[in-house]
């Protein structure tokens, strides 16, 4: 074994120490082509280039999601296995990685390591650090392409965006330069000026971008307009796996079924989040304030009520909302409607929650 005299931390090769000291020594001699970052191994090199390449060869035998890394497709991996190596000695939480169980383990000892310089305050993550200190510079730096409003985080954006693509009024613009497609004439304008100065090519139709990232975007405009499209409903999807995934909504066709219950679903996993009710899992935790989650929609949802996020809002008053379906139980004050009614006294509600409610007084009148 090789020790490193900085910290004591091991290494089973001497190569591998080498490497370590590096951090310690906060040299970085392997530099990218394309945008200059520095990093302490070719290894690591390689793996950050395949963000500009769009390369990603490691695919998952469960869903076919593909991800750059080895290391990154084991860790997705364990969503479907259920597999948590990694185990809390203070509470007895188990994280499918090891950083998310370090994070963890800073609720507990309430270690904040990441200052921010301006008020001094502490942050568990960096990611959070990174966060706060937008409210300092008022930094917005990332920017919706359809209507440009802009943005702190890249989630909120990636968020905002799909409320365009659920739009059914949309209007297609197509590009004449290479004849993509995009959302409004808005973009066009931006599309248009992304031409002047450019330098790196389309090998599809020549169109040229400024940026790398640009192009491997536009690249995804030629890839998907290769679609399978389902033959009951018309819609389209990028892969032929997935349209047979689709097509399993039109014929009714279950194949996953409760060990427990017998309850059967369409998607595996729609099983796997039912099994959570069963065991208890709550995979998805909080990083601001810890509280977990059986599914990834619900902590989302949960995540505005920090950031004030409300995505959603009422096209007769304007009021927003943190889900859809706020929004929608919230829409029916206006318009009265009562969809859910009572099969005892015929009293009617505008959400099921308010129906089953309601039946329990029933329930408990009989009882008595």
């Amino acid at each position: 074994m090789f020790q490193c005299g900085e910290c004591g931390k091991r290494f089973t090769h001497k190569s591998k120490l080498y490497t370590h000291r590096r951090i310690h020594q906060e040299e970085k001699p392997f530099s990218c082509s394309l945008c200059g970052k520095c990093f302490i191994s070719k290894s690591r090199l390689s793996l950050h280039e395949r963000i500009h390449t769009g390369e990603k060869p490691f695919s998952c035998s469960f869903c076919a999601k593909c991800f750059t890394s080895k290391g990154s497709l084991v860790v997705h991996e364990r969503t479907h296995t259920g597999e948590k190596p990694f185990s809390c000695s203070q509470c007895g939480k188990s994280f499918t990685n090891k950083s998310d169980l370090i994070k963890h383990q800073r609720y507990h000892t309430g270690e904040k390591p990441y200052l921010c310089l301006q008020c001094g305050k502490g942050f568990v993550t960096k990611t959070k650090l990174r966060d706060h200190q937008k409210t300092h510079t008022g930094e917005k730096p990332y920017s919706c392409s359809l209507c440009g409003k802009s943005f702190k985080e890249k989630w909120l954006l990636a968020k905002h965006e799909r409320m365009h693509t659920r739009d059914a009024g949309m209007k297609i613009q197509s590009y004449p330069q290479c004849g993509t497609y995009s959302a409004d004439t808005s973009s066009l304008t931006m599309y248009e000026l992304s031409h002047v100065g450019s330098k790196y090519p389309c090998s599809e139709c020549g169109t040229l971008f400024t940026c790398r990232s640009d192009l491997i975007r536009h690249e995804r405009l030629h890839r998907e307009a290769k679609v399978y499209a389902c033959s009951t409903c018309g819609k389209h999807f990028p892969d032929k796996w997935r349209l047979a995934v689709h097509e399993k909504i039109h014929t009714g066709e279950k194949p996953h079924s409760c060990s427990e219950c017998g309850k059967c679903f369409t998607f595996k996993s729609d099983l796997v989040k039912h099994l959570r009710t069963h065991t208890g899992e709550k995979p998805y935790s909080c990083p601001e304030c810890g509280k977990c989650f059986s599914k990834n929609s619900v902590l989302v949802a949960h995540q505005r009520s920090h950031t004030g996020e409300k995505p959603y809002s009422c096209p007769e008053c304007g009021k927003g909302f943190i889900t859809k379906s706020n929004l929608n139980y919230h829409q029916k004050s206006h318009t009265g409607e009562k969809p859910f009614s009572c099969s005892e006294c015929g009293k009617g509600f505008p959400v099921k929650a308010q129906l089953v409610k309601h039946e329990k007084i029933h329930t408990r009148e009989k009882t008595s």
